[in-house]
């Protein structure tokens, strides 16, 4: 997560993750369908017009790394070293997002997510989302040279290669069976 630079982005920074923690307490301790905005908002102590602020919608505050998931995806293409090949750096990075979320701390609120249809939907239009974010940085990446479809093909197969690796009993070495097949694919597409 990036560290917020001015004493006003650190103190919206430092609200925000006080009302994701509360929330997932929360929502942890009661059942996600148990626990309304404003419970989350009384708990945290602030007003729930600030939750909404923070958080689009009550599925949000589960995924509260969204949006540093999504970046670290599009920065392992555009902060690639000069010639390192774009599989191995999208590889490293979906090991380490499947590291974090595969943890001890991250498995009850995995579970929470699977027993929840609005979470397990939420998911998934997030995972397109990032898809999307993702293959719009591969393709303007003047040295990948691929067609539109290649590179949206190749982003939703390593956005799902997070989702297939983390429901694995071993999530690295799904990781890496899963980026061996990605590897194979965007060979293929090379003209």
């Amino acid at each position: 997560m990036t560290v917020p630079s001015g004493r006003r982005e650190r103190k919206k920074a430092a609200t925000r993750q006080k009302i994701a923690e509360t929330a997932l307490r929360l929502f942890l301790e009661r059942g996600y369908d148990a626990v309304g905005i404003r419970d989350v908002a009384a708990e945290a102590d602030v007003a729930v017009t600030t939750v909404f602020s923070h958080f689009a919608s009550k599925e949000a505050l589960v995924f509260g790394q969204d949006e540093d998931f999504e970046r670290r995806l599009r920065q392992a293409v555009t902060d690639r070293a000069p010639q390192e090949p774009l599989i191995p750096a999208l590889r490293r990075e979906i090991r380490a997002m499947v590291r974090h979320c595969a943890s001890n701390s991250g498995t009850p609120i995995w579970g929470m997510i699977d027993k929840t249809p609005a979470l397990r939907e939420y998911e998934e239009s997030m995972r397109l989302r990032h898809a999307e974010s993702l293959a719009t940085a591969i393709a303007a990446d003047p040295d990948l040279a691929r067609t539109t479809t290649a590179c949206r093909t190749i982003a939703r197969f390593v956005v799902d290669a997070y989702a297939l690796a983390r429901e694995a009993p071993d999530p690295e070495a799904a990781v890496d069976e899963i980026f061996q097949m990605i590897e194979a694919a965007w060979s293929a597409t090379k003209g």
